[in-house]
């Protein structure tokens, strides 16, 4: 089992971000959860959000306490970022991946998601985006997936959704996607 904490602050859609990454695994043919971890639900708090992602059923149902992945939304909560990740860490951020230090074994990617989510969204949503990096670097669901369930989750066609779509390519190519 995979489990993938997602890092973000109230307001920017981590909570949204991880139900799309579980419906991407869903469409992908594997079982998943998705589900929040917040305190006082406020704009611009931060907000911890959960995915886990299996071959197989999940009974699991408790919080994630270790997670192989973990994707920040926001670099300016690296600060009170203290949970256990064993394979990549993924940060929004227009840093050099060295320039980077947190306390981890863990590898980790920056990947400019706003620059990305600006020119071709036209607004800082970062949230579907960076799912982009997570299907590029982790290899654990597909675009073909993700595009399934944006729409699900966004609604079929639109602009919004055409551009959320896009972005979520842009972000995977520029992630080392293939």
């Amino acid at each position: 089992m995979k489990q993938v904490i997602l890092l973000g602050r109230g307001g920017q859609g981590a909570v949204t971000s991880s139900r799309v990454l579980a419906i991407a695994a869903y469409k992908d043919g594997k079982y998943s959860q998705a589900f929040p971890n917040f305190g006082v639900e406020r704009m611009g708090a931060p907000v911890r959000s959960y995915c886990r992602i299996d071959g197989k059923f999940i009974n699991l149902r408790e919080q994630v306490y270790e997670a192989e992945y973990a994707i920040i939304l926001d670099s300016t909560l690296l600060q009170s970022f203290h949970e256990k990740v064993t394979d990549t860490i993924i940060i929004n951020s227009n840093k050099d991946s060295s320039e980077i230090k947190l306390d981890t074994k863990a590898k980790i990617k920056c990947v400019d998601i706003t620059k990305v989510a600006l020119e071709v969204i036209g607004k800082p949503f970062v949230n579907i985006a960076a799912l982009g990096a997570f299907a590029a670097i982790s290899e654990e669901v597909t675009l073909k997936g993700l595009e399934k369930a944006v729409e699900q989750q966004m609604g079929h066609k639109g602009p919004i959704v055409e551009k959320n779509l896009k972005a979520v390519e842009e972000v995977y190519k520029l992630a080392g996607g293939k």
